[in-house]
């Protein structure tokens, strides 16, 4: 078996040879107006075809300012839609989303973020009693006069 990258279990199908991006855009253009993201605490309701336009929107936001095939996003938020958004988005270009727990305190997210090597990281506003971006000027205080961008955290 030379050459193969991975084995399915008990089953003689392999596995799919597609991206996770790609086979969104298969489903998007089987079922454009079928509902695909209901999120009741938001209001939301997407049709696939809206869905992928926020997908396709927030991977050129992506690409716009720099992160590459690899790099890793992390998300630092309660269940949201833009998560949704944010999970396929980093798929579509290659990228890794790291999944930080919304009910970290401060030294656990520095922990994490040391751990993982996040480019980037997505913050909700808060979560119950934590207020992120009080926490993240906390953690990365230099982050009030850096450009955009330009953050060199020594967290």
């Amino acid at each position: 078996m030379a050459g193969i990258s991975y084995k399915c279990g008990i089953s003689d199908e392999p596995l799919l040879g597609i991206t996770i991006g790609d086979k969104f855009d298969e489903i998007v253009s089987l079922f454009p107006d079928n509902e695909a993201l209901i999120v009741h605490h938001q209001n939301i309701r997407f049709t696939y075809r809206q869905l992928q336009k926020q997908v396709n929107d927030c991977a050129k936001a992506l690409l716009t300012i720099g992160i590459k095939k690899g790099e890793r996003v992390g998300i630092w938020s309660s269940n949201r839609y833009e998560w949704t958004v944010l999970q396929f988005a980093t798929a579509k270009i290659g990228a890794i989303l790291v999944n930080i727990n919304p009910a970290y305190r401060i030294h656990e997210l520095e922990y994490a973020l040391n751990q993982s090597g996040c480019r980037m990281l997505v913050i909700a506003d808060k979560f119950k009693t934590s207020n992120y971006e009080r926490m993240i000027f906390e953690l990365a205080p230099e982050l009030a006069f850096a450009g955009v961008g330009r953050l060199h955290a020594t967290i």
